[in-house]
Order: C-alpha cells, then structure tokens, then sequence
C-alpha cells in the first residue's frame, strides 16, 4: 500500500516544516532541529528539506527568524502601549524573556553559536536591527537601542541560567525580569519626559 503525499508550494512546505522544527525545538531541544527529523516528523525526505532550506543550519536560522519576527511583532505593539501609558514596561520584559525561555530562542540562539553557525543568527539580529529602527522613529535611536540591548542580553541569560542562578541567590525566580522591567521603566519615563 503506498502512501499518497500531498503536494505543497513551497511557502507552505517551508511553513509546516518550521512548525515541526519548533515543535522538535520546544519538545527536545535544539540539537533535535535537523534536516532528518524534521523531514520526519512531517513525512518528507531529507533532500526535499535540503532543497528549501539548504542544510540544518539554514533551517534553524529560518527558524530563529520566524521566532524573532513573530516576538518582535508583539514587542513593538507592547512597547508602543507602554509610551502612551497604556500598558506597563513588565508585559514587554515578559514577552521577550518568552520567547528566550519559553519559545526556545535562547537555547536555539546558544546551540547555533557553539555549534559554529553564527551565519544563522543574522536573521535575528536583523529582525532586531528593524525592530529597533521602527521604535526609534520619533524618538532617540541611541536610548532605543541601548534598552534593546539590555533587554535581549537579560532575557538570553536568564533562559540559560536564570532559574540556578536565582536560586543559588536565594532570589525569587522572576527576579532578573522584574530588575529589566524597573531598568525599561525607568528608561520610557526618562523618554516621557524629554530626558
């Protein structure tokens, strides 16, 4: 009995190849997102991924992206509430303390930099690059980007060893976010205020 596979474009090949990659990324852990395991989980071969994606890096750089765009999105419309008063700087230090921890950024990011694939993490610093640039408009890059850097930096630490850290310092388990949170208030009252 064969098996009848369903052709894809391949936007959606790419796109259900990167929801099993995040599922193996979450499940697993990154050294579980290459070519074959992925071709697996979705029923294709390790050449038609080879094909879209070029090799395993390449496919965790596609992924560390569409982590990237997608947290960034959110970031920007938080960090937008936040200026205007409308929402507190601890939802934006929550969102991209996530997508460090929860959504495996951090540990995708420190597996592709001791694995050598640096190349694969320019897709996220340009996602922060444009993230950055859309947030400044209006208002100082330098500071915009200062507080970008503190708050990636934190959030990429803490997915790495927040939890052992904390409580080797008897410190509550959110503490390295509530600390970005004060630092990234205090920054947009400074803004607030023309500072």
């Amino acid at each position: 009995m064969s098996i009848r596979r369903t052709r894809l474009s391949p936007e959606e090949s790419r796109s259900v190849a990167l929801t099993a990659a995040r599922k193996l990324l979450l499940d697993q852990g990154p050294q579980a997102v290459t070519l074959k395991a992925v071709a697996a989980e979705i029923g294709r071969t390790h050449a038609n991924l080879l094909h879209h994606f070029g090799s395993a890096a390449g496919l965790q750089g596609e992924l560390a992206k569409s982590i990237a765009d997608n947290v960034n999105a959110s970031i920007a419309e938080a960090v937008e509430q936040a200026r205007a008063g409308e929402a507190d700087a601890r939802i934006i230090v929550d969102q991209c303390f996530d997508a460090f921890g929860r959504e495996g950024a951090g540990a995708l990011a420190a597996w592709m930099i001791i694995t050598g694939n640096r190349d694969a993490l320019n897709p996220i610093l340009d996602s922060i690059r444009r993230l950055v640039s859309q947030l400044s408009a209006g208002h100082d890059q330098h500071h915009v980007a200062e507080s970008t850097l503190s708050l990636v930096l934190n959030a990429l630490g803490d997915s790495l060893l927040g939890p052992p850290i904390a409580e080797a310092l008897g410190l509550p388990r959110d503490a390295a976010r509530e600390l970005a949170a004060q630092r990234l208030r205090h920054r947009l009252e400074i803004e607030h205020h023309g500072g």
